[in-house]
């Protein structure tokens, strides 16, 4: 799930996502960083799911750092959608595939929502939320 993590002064200088990282052994992957001498905001993917995503959150929140949940920015309106995978091939992280019966599908968990697929789609089918 991506999370948009907010620092408020005093907790810049923390390294919370490291001691995140040791304690739950799970991979926190940066996505986007804006970091100040006084304030910080990132936009980070936490690859888990159930319990272990909301005790990742916990521990984020026990830290000072306050968690926003990013619902899916990207969809894709398939009765709009005429499989043709123009949309496929330039997406930098293969969030999105053609399966064998021509469906175009999207892997949110992959999707950095980068956008490129919305300028991609010819029709207009892949929509930003």
């Amino acid at each position: 799930m991506k999370v948009r993590l907010v620092y408020p002064t005093g907790k810049v200088a923390n390294p919370v996502i490291s001691q995140i990282v040791l304690n739950t052994g799970i991979m926190v992957n940066i996505l986007e960083a804006k970091v100040t001498p006084t304030s910080g905001e990132m936009i980070v993917d936490i690859p888990a799911r159930g319990t272990r995503l909301e005790e990742t959150i916990t521990l984020f929140e026990k830290s000072g750092v306050h968690v926003e949940k990013i619902p899916a920015i990207v969809s894709i309106r398939n009765e709009k959608c005429i499989s043709c995978g123009a949309c496929v091939s330039p997406c930098p992280v293969q969030a999105i595939r053609q399966n064998s019966d021509w469906s175009v599908e999207l892997d949110e968990d992959k999707c950095v929502n980068c956008l490129i697929c919305v300028d991609a789609c010819p029709v207009r089918a892949i929509v930003s939320a």
